[in-house]
Protein backbone atom coordinates (compact mmCIF):
# COMPACT_ATOMS: atom_id res chain seq x y z
CA UNK A 1 0.00 0.00 0.00
CA UNK A 2 1.37 2.97 -1.28
CA UNK A 3 2.11 5.69 1.88
CA UNK A 4 3.52 9.00 2.62
CA UNK A 5 5.10 9.46 6.09
CA UNK A 6 4.70 13.18 7.54
CA UNK A 7 6.51 14.76 10.86
CA UNK A 8 6.27 17.80 12.57
CA UNK A 9 8.45 19.59 15.56
CA UNK A 10 6.77 21.62 17.34
CA UNK A 11 7.22 23.67 20.36
CA UNK A 12 5.71 20.95 23.35
CA UNK A 13 5.73 18.16 21.36
CA UNK A 14 7.35 16.06 17.95
CA UNK A 15 3.81 14.10 15.60
CA UNK A 16 3.97 12.01 12.68
CA UNK A 17 1.37 10.52 10.87
CA UNK A 18 1.79 7.70 8.19
CA UNK A 19 -1.88 8.45 5.50
CA UNK A 20 -2.13 5.97 2.49
CA UNK A 21 -2.65 8.06 -1.15
CA UNK A 22 -6.06 8.95 -0.34
CA UNK A 23 -5.20 10.99 3.04
CA UNK A 24 -6.45 8.16 5.47
CA UNK A 25 -4.82 8.09 8.31
CA UNK A 26 -3.01 4.96 9.13
CA UNK A 27 -0.99 5.92 11.72
CA UNK A 28 -0.35 8.16 14.64
CA UNK A 29 3.04 8.73 17.12
CA UNK A 30 3.05 11.72 19.09
CA UNK A 31 7.17 12.73 21.73
CA UNK A 32 6.73 15.33 24.06
CA UNK A 33 9.61 17.44 24.67
CA UNK A 34 10.22 20.86 26.60
CA UNK A 35 11.76 23.71 25.74
CA UNK A 36 14.36 25.54 27.99
CA UNK A 37 14.40 29.00 29.66
CA UNK A 38 17.61 29.47 31.43
CA UNK A 39 16.89 33.38 31.52
CA UNK A 40 13.62 35.84 31.43
CA UNK A 41 13.29 36.30 27.08
CA UNK A 42 15.37 33.42 26.54
CA UNK A 43 13.78 30.10 24.94
CA UNK A 44 16.07 27.32 23.65
CA UNK A 45 16.01 23.62 22.78
CA UNK A 46 18.82 21.05 22.21
CA UNK A 47 18.44 20.65 18.25
CA UNK A 48 19.49 16.88 18.97
CA UNK A 49 16.20 15.84 20.56
CA UNK A 50 14.53 16.47 17.16
CA UNK A 51 15.93 13.78 15.19
CA UNK A 52 15.99 11.40 17.86
CA UNK A 53 12.29 11.88 18.49
CA UNK A 54 11.96 11.23 14.73
CA UNK A 55 13.64 7.93 14.69
CA UNK A 56 11.23 7.38 17.26
CA UNK A 57 8.21 8.37 15.47
CA UNK A 58 8.84 6.47 12.24
CA UNK A 59 10.00 3.08 13.91
CA UNK A 60 6.54 3.34 15.76
CA UNK A 61 3.98 4.42 12.71
CA UNK A 62 5.84 2.03 10.54
CA UNK A 63 5.39 -0.62 12.71
CA UNK A 64 2.10 -0.07 13.25
CA UNK A 65 1.35 -0.36 9.30
CA UNK A 66 4.04 -2.99 8.97
CA UNK A 67 1.89 -3.18 4.96
CA UNK A 68 2.89 0.43 4.16
CA UNK A 69 4.98 1.16 1.50
CA UNK A 70 6.55 4.35 2.09
CA UNK A 71 6.70 6.87 -1.57
CA UNK A 72 7.84 9.93 0.09
CA UNK A 73 8.86 11.51 3.49
CA UNK A 74 7.57 14.82 4.54
CA UNK A 75 8.98 17.10 7.32
CA UNK A 76 8.12 20.49 8.91
CA UNK A 77 8.43 22.10 11.89
CA UNK A 78 8.65 25.61 14.43
CA UNK A 79 10.46 28.48 13.07
CA UNK A 80 12.29 30.79 12.46
CA UNK A 81 14.89 28.84 14.96
CA UNK A 82 18.75 29.15 14.82
CA UNK A 83 20.56 26.26 15.13
CA UNK A 84 24.39 26.04 14.26
CA UNK A 85 26.33 23.40 13.55
CA UNK A 86 30.29 22.48 13.50
CA UNK A 87 32.29 20.97 10.38
CA UNK A 88 30.64 17.75 12.25
CA UNK A 89 27.05 18.78 11.96
CA UNK A 90 27.44 18.96 15.75
CA UNK A 91 25.27 21.95 17.39
CA UNK A 92 27.84 24.31 18.81
CA UNK A 93 24.68 25.56 21.36
CA UNK A 94 21.14 24.68 22.06
CA UNK A 95 18.73 25.97 18.93
CA UNK A 96 17.13 29.49 19.86
CA UNK A 97 13.53 29.61 18.86
CA UNK A 98 11.41 31.80 17.26
CA UNK A 99 9.82 35.13 18.42
CA UNK A 100 9.21 33.97 21.80
CA UNK A 101 12.81 34.28 22.52
CA UNK A 102 13.44 37.79 22.77
CA UNK A 103 16.92 38.27 23.76
CA UNK A 104 18.09 39.87 20.40
CA UNK A 105 16.81 43.39 21.42
CA UNK A 106 20.50 45.18 21.12
CA UNK A 107 21.02 43.62 17.90
CA UNK A 108 17.71 44.71 16.64
CA UNK A 109 18.79 48.14 17.60
CA UNK A 110 22.32 47.96 16.27
CA UNK A 111 21.59 46.33 13.11
CA UNK A 112 17.99 48.65 12.61
CA UNK A 113 20.52 51.61 13.00
CA UNK A 114 23.39 50.45 10.59
CA UNK A 115 20.78 49.60 8.06
CA UNK A 116 18.09 51.76 8.13
CA UNK A 117 14.03 50.64 8.51
CA UNK A 118 14.07 51.23 4.32
CA UNK A 119 16.75 49.44 3.63
CA UNK A 120 15.74 46.53 5.94
CA UNK A 121 12.24 46.51 4.87
CA UNK A 122 13.22 46.59 0.84
CA UNK A 123 15.17 43.74 1.02
CA UNK A 124 13.43 41.68 3.72
CA UNK A 125 9.89 42.67 4.09
CA UNK A 126 9.19 43.48 7.05
CA UNK A 127 11.39 45.20 10.32
CA UNK A 128 13.67 43.42 12.49
CA UNK A 129 11.76 41.61 15.68
CA UNK A 130 12.06 38.98 17.74
CA UNK A 131 10.71 37.04 15.31
CA UNK A 132 13.95 37.51 12.72
CA UNK A 133 16.52 35.63 12.47
CA UNK A 134 19.29 37.69 11.56
CA UNK A 135 19.51 39.38 15.19
CA UNK A 136 19.66 36.07 16.90
CA UNK A 137 22.64 35.04 14.49
CA UNK A 138 24.24 38.47 15.30
CA UNK A 139 23.72 37.81 18.94
CA UNK A 140 25.15 34.23 18.99
CA UNK A 141 28.44 35.98 17.41
CA UNK A 142 28.23 38.63 20.08
CA UNK A 143 27.43 36.64 23.18
CA UNK A 144 29.02 33.78 22.53
CA UNK A 145 31.98 33.83 20.16
CA UNK A 146 33.57 30.53 21.35
CA UNK A 147 30.23 28.52 19.89
CA UNK A 148 30.61 31.47 16.67
CA UNK A 149 33.78 30.57 15.84
CA UNK A 150 32.99 26.72 15.35
CA UNK A 151 29.73 27.49 13.76
CA UNK A 152 29.60 26.46 9.96
CA UNK A 153 26.03 25.75 9.04
CA UNK A 154 22.78 27.05 10.11
CA UNK A 155 19.65 24.92 10.34
CA UNK A 156 15.76 24.90 11.49
CA UNK A 157 14.12 21.84 12.62
CA UNK A 158 12.77 20.58 9.25
CA UNK A 159 16.05 21.64 7.62
CA UNK A 160 17.67 19.20 9.77
CA UNK A 161 15.58 16.14 9.35
CA UNK A 162 16.40 16.55 6.11
CA UNK A 163 19.85 17.02 6.85
CA UNK A 164 20.09 13.88 8.68
CA UNK A 165 17.90 12.03 6.39
CA UNK A 166 19.28 12.65 3.13
CA UNK A 167 22.68 14.59 3.65
CA UNK A 168 21.46 17.74 1.85
CA UNK A 169 21.91 21.19 3.28
CA UNK A 170 18.64 23.25 1.80
CA UNK A 171 16.30 25.85 3.49
CA UNK A 172 12.98 26.66 1.96
CA UNK A 173 12.30 29.96 0.63
CA UNK A 174 9.37 30.42 3.00
CA UNK A 175 12.04 29.93 6.03
CA UNK A 176 14.63 31.76 4.89
CA UNK A 177 12.88 34.81 4.42
CA UNK A 178 12.11 34.86 8.26
CA UNK A 179 16.35 35.32 8.51
CA UNK A 180 15.76 38.81 7.87
CA UNK A 181 18.22 40.78 6.42
CA UNK A 182 19.82 38.02 5.20
CA UNK A 183 17.01 37.02 1.93
CA UNK A 184 16.24 39.29 -0.34
CA UNK A 185 12.36 38.53 -0.69
CA UNK A 186 12.01 40.08 -4.15
CA UNK A 187 14.47 38.29 -6.10
CA UNK A 188 14.25 35.30 -3.85
CA UNK A 189 17.85 34.51 -2.63
CA UNK A 190 19.68 35.21 0.07
CA UNK A 191 21.34 38.69 0.24
CA UNK A 192 24.61 38.29 -0.17
CA UNK A 193 25.85 41.85 1.46
CA UNK A 194 23.94 41.29 4.20
CA UNK A 195 25.37 37.92 4.54
CA UNK A 196 28.69 38.77 4.47
CA UNK A 197 28.34 41.43 6.75
CA UNK A 198 26.49 39.09 9.69
CA UNK A 199 26.83 35.74 8.74
CA UNK A 200 30.33 35.54 7.41
CA UNK A 201 31.73 32.21 8.22
CA UNK A 202 28.31 30.44 8.09
CA UNK A 203 27.69 28.01 4.47
CA UNK A 204 24.57 29.65 2.98
CA UNK A 205 22.16 26.44 2.30
CA UNK A 206 20.99 25.87 -0.76
CA UNK A 207 17.26 27.58 -1.09
CA UNK A 208 14.37 25.09 -2.68
CA UNK A 209 10.95 25.46 -2.12
CA UNK A 210 8.82 23.51 0.30
CA UNK A 211 7.60 20.83 -1.82
CA UNK A 212 10.88 20.68 -3.82
CA UNK A 213 12.01 17.10 -3.75
CA UNK A 214 15.83 17.42 -1.23
CA UNK A 215 17.22 14.04 -1.54
CA UNK A 216 16.75 10.74 -1.00
CA UNK A 217 17.11 8.64 2.63
CA UNK A 218 20.60 7.38 3.11
CA UNK A 219 21.76 3.78 4.03
CA UNK A 220 22.59 5.43 7.48
CA UNK A 221 19.64 7.02 7.73
CA UNK A 222 17.71 3.96 6.78
CA UNK A 223 19.72 1.88 9.30
CA UNK A 224 18.12 4.60 12.19
CA UNK A 225 14.91 5.42 11.06
CA UNK A 226 13.68 2.00 9.01
CA UNK A 227 12.04 4.24 6.35
CA UNK A 228 13.46 2.20 3.04
CA UNK A 229 16.90 3.46 1.61
CA UNK A 230 16.68 6.16 -1.26
CA UNK A 231 12.95 7.22 -0.50
CA UNK A 232 12.45 10.61 -1.36
CA UNK A 233 12.33 13.51 1.00
CA UNK A 234 10.56 17.10 0.45
CA UNK A 235 12.80 19.94 1.90
CA UNK A 236 9.87 21.16 4.19
CA UNK A 237 9.19 24.30 5.87
CA UNK A 238 7.87 26.07 9.26
CA UNK A 239 4.79 24.41 10.62
CA UNK A 240 2.35 27.08 10.40
CA UNK A 241 2.95 26.86 6.60
CA UNK A 242 2.92 23.17 6.47
CA UNK A 243 -1.04 23.42 8.30
CA UNK A 244 -2.07 25.82 5.88
CA UNK A 245 -1.32 23.29 3.17
CA UNK A 246 -2.93 21.11 5.41
CA UNK A 247 -6.21 22.12 5.45
CA UNK A 248 -5.67 24.01 2.00
CA UNK A 249 -5.45 27.67 3.45
CA UNK A 250 -2.77 28.21 1.29
CA UNK A 251 -4.37 29.94 -1.76
CA UNK A 252 -4.83 33.57 -3.00
CA UNK A 253 -7.55 35.09 -0.20
CA UNK A 254 -6.95 32.54 2.15
CA UNK A 255 -6.59 33.56 6.22
CA UNK A 256 -5.00 29.95 8.30
CA UNK A 257 -5.60 30.26 12.00
CA UNK A 258 -3.47 27.98 13.72
CA UNK A 259 -4.19 26.89 17.68
CA UNK A 260 -1.39 25.75 19.61
CA UNK A 261 1.00 26.44 21.92
CA UNK A 262 0.73 29.96 20.31
CA UNK A 263 -1.50 30.99 18.20
CA UNK A 264 -0.20 31.68 14.17
CA UNK A 265 -2.03 33.64 11.30
CA UNK A 266 -0.94 33.17 8.17
CA UNK A 267 -2.80 35.67 5.16
CA UNK A 268 -1.93 34.51 1.39
CA UNK A 269 -1.79 36.82 -1.48
CA UNK A 270 0.56 37.65 -4.49
CA UNK A 271 1.63 41.26 -3.92
CA UNK A 272 4.47 41.91 -1.36
CA UNK A 273 2.68 43.61 1.43
CA UNK A 274 4.95 45.17 3.94
CA UNK A 275 4.06 47.04 7.24
CA UNK A 276 5.67 47.26 10.94
CA UNK A 277 3.56 45.42 12.69
CA UNK A 278 3.24 42.40 11.15
CA UNK A 279 5.66 39.46 9.03
CA UNK A 280 5.98 39.68 5.59
CA UNK A 281 7.49 36.26 4.10
CA UNK A 282 7.53 34.48 1.14
CA UNK A 283 4.96 31.99 0.42
CA UNK A 284 5.24 27.99 1.09
CA UNK A 285 4.63 27.97 -2.94
CA UNK A 286 6.48 30.27 -5.81
CA UNK A 287 4.81 32.77 -6.93
CA UNK A 288 3.07 33.70 -3.61
CA UNK A 289 3.81 35.85 -0.45
CA UNK A 290 2.20 36.10 2.97
CA UNK A 291 1.55 38.31 6.07
CA UNK A 292 2.07 36.95 8.94
CA UNK A 293 1.42 36.96 12.41
CA UNK A 294 1.58 35.34 15.74
CA UNK A 295 0.44 35.81 19.65
CA UNK A 296 3.31 34.85 21.86
CA UNK A 297 0.68 32.41 23.82
CA UNK A 298 -2.34 30.74 23.20
CA UNK A 299 -2.73 27.14 24.55
CA UNK A 300 0.63 27.76 26.58
CA UNK A 301 -1.65 30.20 28.24
CA UNK A 302 -4.52 27.72 29.08
CA UNK A 303 -1.84 25.31 29.82
CA UNK A 304 -0.68 27.53 32.16
CA UNK A 305 -4.20 28.11 33.95
CA UNK A 306 -4.31 24.23 33.90
CA UNK A 307 -1.54 23.39 35.78
CA UNK A 308 -2.20 26.51 38.04
CA UNK A 309 -6.04 25.31 39.11
CA UNK A 310 -4.92 21.49 39.09
CA UNK A 311 -8.33 21.03 36.99
CA UNK A 312 -8.52 18.63 33.30
CA UNK A 313 -9.93 21.21 30.21
CA UNK A 314 -13.14 19.30 30.29
CA UNK A 315 -14.05 20.71 33.66
CA UNK A 316 -12.47 24.31 32.92
CA UNK A 317 -14.05 24.54 29.87
CA UNK A 318 -17.29 23.59 31.41
CA UNK A 319 -16.87 26.13 33.87
CA UNK A 320 -15.77 28.72 31.18
CA UNK A 321 -19.41 27.95 29.21
CA UNK A 322 -21.16 28.60 32.73
CA UNK A 323 -18.87 31.85 33.35
CA UNK A 324 -20.30 33.58 29.81
CA UNK A 325 -19.06 36.44 27.59
CA UNK A 326 -17.24 38.89 29.37
CA UNK A 327 -16.42 36.57 31.97
CA UNK A 328 -18.27 38.50 34.82
CA UNK A 329 -16.29 41.50 34.43
CA UNK A 330 -12.72 39.94 33.89
CA UNK A 331 -10.36 41.34 31.26
CA UNK A 332 -6.78 39.15 30.27
CA UNK A 333 -3.77 40.83 28.22
CA UNK A 334 -2.12 37.39 26.99
CA UNK A 335 0.87 38.65 27.22
CA UNK A 336 2.53 36.13 28.98
CA UNK A 337 5.69 35.54 27.30
CA UNK A 338 5.37 39.25 25.33
CA UNK A 339 3.97 39.66 22.24
CA UNK A 340 4.91 39.13 18.53
CA UNK A 341 2.35 40.90 16.22
CA UNK A 342 1.05 43.59 16.09
CA UNK A 343 2.40 45.14 19.18
CA UNK A 344 5.92 43.80 18.39
CA UNK A 345 6.57 44.26 22.55
CA UNK A 346 9.04 41.72 24.17
CA UNK A 347 8.40 43.73 27.41
CA UNK A 348 4.95 43.57 27.41
CA UNK A 349 3.55 41.17 30.07
CA UNK A 350 0.01 39.57 31.12
CA UNK A 351 -2.79 41.69 32.48
CA UNK A 352 -5.45 40.31 34.25
CA UNK A 353 -7.95 43.30 34.89
CA UNK A 354 -11.15 43.41 37.11
CA UNK A 355 -10.64 40.63 39.66
CA UNK A 356 -13.01 40.37 42.56
CA UNK A 357 -13.18 37.53 45.30
CA UNK A 358 -16.23 36.37 43.92
CA UNK A 359 -14.33 35.63 40.78
CA UNK A 360 -13.63 31.58 39.83
CA UNK A 361 -11.31 29.35 37.70
CA UNK A 362 -14.02 29.20 34.93
CA UNK A 363 -14.31 33.03 34.76
CA UNK A 364 -10.51 32.88 34.51
CA UNK A 365 -10.20 30.54 32.03
CA UNK A 366 -12.74 32.23 30.31
CA UNK A 367 -11.08 35.43 30.07
CA UNK A 368 -8.19 34.05 28.64
CA UNK A 369 -9.81 32.61 25.83
CA UNK A 370 -11.54 35.77 24.86
CA UNK A 371 -7.52 37.60 25.68
CA UNK A 372 -6.42 35.01 22.87
CA UNK A 373 -9.34 36.08 20.52
CA UNK A 374 -9.03 39.64 21.09
CA UNK A 375 -5.08 39.49 20.18
CA UNK A 376 -6.26 37.23 16.77
CA UNK A 377 -8.75 40.24 16.03
CA UNK A 378 -6.47 42.86 16.82
CA UNK A 379 -3.96 40.50 14.01
CA UNK A 380 -6.83 40.52 11.20
CA UNK A 381 -7.68 44.35 12.06
CA UNK A 382 -3.86 45.36 11.07
CA UNK A 383 -3.63 43.12 8.06
CA UNK A 384 -6.37 44.25 6.50
CA UNK A 385 -5.66 47.65 7.25
CA UNK A 386 -2.15 46.98 5.75
CA UNK A 387 -4.14 45.60 2.16
CA UNK A 388 -4.33 42.11 2.64
CA UNK A 389 -7.54 40.10 1.09
CA UNK A 390 -8.77 38.07 3.50
CA UNK A 391 -11.76 36.27 2.38
CA UNK A 392 -11.55 33.06 3.67
CA UNK A 393 -10.78 31.71 7.01
CA UNK A 394 -9.81 28.16 7.95
CA UNK A 395 -8.94 27.10 11.47
CA UNK A 396 -6.07 23.78 12.22
CA UNK A 397 -4.70 22.85 15.07
CA UNK A 398 -5.03 20.83 18.33
CA UNK A 399 -7.16 23.67 19.93
CA UNK A 400 -9.78 23.33 17.32
CA UNK A 401 -11.45 20.38 19.24
CA UNK A 402 -12.94 22.12 21.77
CA UNK A 403 -15.86 24.14 20.42
CA UNK A 404 -15.96 27.08 23.03
CA UNK A 405 -12.90 28.31 21.61
CA UNK A 406 -13.51 28.01 18.33
CA UNK A 407 -16.92 29.90 18.65
CA UNK A 408 -15.44 32.43 20.82
CA UNK A 409 -12.78 33.33 18.55
CA UNK A 410 -15.81 34.08 15.65
CA UNK A 411 -17.77 35.90 18.60
CA UNK A 412 -15.02 38.14 19.02
CA UNK A 413 -13.64 38.48 15.58
CA UNK A 414 -16.99 38.41 13.56
CA UNK A 415 -15.47 36.03 10.78
CA UNK A 416 -17.04 32.46 10.06
CA UNK A 417 -14.10 30.07 10.39
CA UNK A 418 -14.14 26.35 8.56
CA UNK A 419 -12.92 23.49 10.53
CA UNK A 420 -11.54 20.41 8.12
CA UNK A 421 -12.07 17.09 9.00
CA UNK A 422 -8.54 16.13 9.73
CA UNK A 423 -6.98 18.91 12.05
CA UNK A 424 -3.84 16.94 13.06
CA UNK A 425 -2.13 19.91 11.47
CA UNK A 426 1.70 20.27 9.85
CA UNK A 427 2.47 16.88 9.96
CA UNK A 428 -0.56 15.91 7.78
CA UNK A 429 0.39 18.55 5.62
CA UNK A 430 4.32 17.40 5.16
CA UNK A 431 2.57 13.98 4.25
CA UNK A 432 0.34 15.67 1.52
CA UNK A 433 3.55 17.83 -0.11
CA UNK A 434 5.33 14.18 0.15
CA UNK A 435 2.22 13.11 -1.91
CA UNK A 436 1.94 15.43 -4.06
CA UNK A 437 5.78 15.61 -5.10
CA UNK A 438 6.02 12.02 -5.75
CA UNK A 439 2.94 11.57 -7.47
CA UNK A 440 5.13 10.81 -10.78
CA UNK A 441 2.91 10.87 -14.25
CA UNK A 442 0.03 9.93 -12.02
CA UNK A 443 -2.68 12.67 -10.89
CA UNK A 444 -1.82 14.46 -7.99
CA UNK A 445 -3.65 14.33 -4.63
CA UNK A 446 -5.76 17.34 -3.82
CA UNK A 447 -6.36 18.53 -0.41
CA UNK A 448 -10.09 19.14 -1.25
CA UNK A 449 -10.28 15.55 -1.15
CA UNK A 450 -7.85 13.99 1.17
CA UNK A 451 -9.29 17.04 3.70
CA UNK A 452 -13.09 18.12 3.00
CA UNK A 453 -14.82 21.12 5.69
CA UNK A 454 -15.88 19.24 8.54
CA UNK A 455 -18.29 21.88 9.77
CA UNK A 456 -18.33 26.26 9.41
CA UNK A 457 -18.61 28.06 13.11
CA UNK A 458 -20.29 31.36 12.42
CA UNK A 459 -20.22 34.37 15.19
CA UNK A 460 -23.31 35.25 17.30
CA UNK A 461 -24.91 38.72 15.91
CA UNK A 462 -26.21 38.58 19.74
CA UNK A 463 -22.99 39.46 21.24
CA UNK A 464 -21.18 41.24 18.83
CA UNK A 465 -21.91 44.76 20.02
CA UNK A 466 -20.50 43.87 23.24
CA UNK A 467 -17.18 42.09 22.02
CA UNK A 468 -16.71 45.27 20.40
CA UNK A 469 -16.48 47.34 23.31
CA UNK A 470 -14.33 44.88 24.77
CA UNK A 471 -12.02 44.71 22.31
CA UNK A 472 -11.84 48.81 22.91
CA UNK A 473 -10.77 48.17 26.23
CA UNK A 474 -8.54 45.40 25.48
CA UNK A 475 -6.42 47.65 23.32
CA UNK A 476 -6.55 50.48 25.82
CA UNK A 477 -5.76 48.56 28.62
CA UNK A 478 -2.31 47.83 26.92
CA UNK A 479 -1.72 51.91 26.30
CA UNK A 480 -2.60 52.38 29.61
CA UNK A 481 -0.85 49.23 31.44
CA UNK A 482 2.64 49.75 29.14
CA UNK A 483 4.56 51.72 31.45
CA UNK A 484 4.36 49.89 34.58
CA UNK A 485 4.45 46.70 32.95
CA UNK A 486 7.81 47.38 31.08
CA UNK A 487 9.46 48.66 34.76
CA UNK A 488 8.44 45.01 35.38
CA UNK A 489 10.26 43.20 32.72
CA UNK A 490 12.89 45.21 33.45
CA UNK A 491 12.87 44.79 37.10
CA UNK A 492 12.10 40.55 35.72
CA UNK A 493 15.32 40.54 33.91
CA UNK A 494 17.64 41.91 36.82
CA UNK A 495 16.55 39.08 39.08
CA UNK A 496 16.89 36.27 36.19
CA UNK A 497 20.64 37.79 36.12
Amino acid sequence: MRCTLGVDIGTSSSKGVLVDGDGRILATATRSHDVSRPRTGWVEMDGRVWWDEFVAIAREMLAAAPDAEIAGVGVSGMGPCILLTDDGDEPVRPAILYGVDTRSGAQIERMTAELGVDEITRIGGSTLTSQAGGPKLVWVADEEPDAWARARRLFMPASWLVRKLTGAYVLDHQSASQVSPLYDIENERWHDPSWERYADGIAQPALAWAGDIAGEVTAEAASATGIPARTPVITGTIDAWTEAVSVGAHEVGDLMLMYGTTMFLVATGEETLRTPSMWTTAGAFAGTRNLAGGLSTSGALTAWLKDLTGADYPELLADAERSGPGARGLLVLPYFAGERTPIQDPDARGVIAGLTLEHERGDLYRAALEATALGVRHNVETMRAAGADIRRIVAVGGGTQGRLWLQVISDVTGLDQEVPETTIGASYGAAFLAATATAGTGAAPLIADWNPVAETVHPDAAVRAFYDSLFDRYTRLYEGSKGVVHELAAAQRGASA
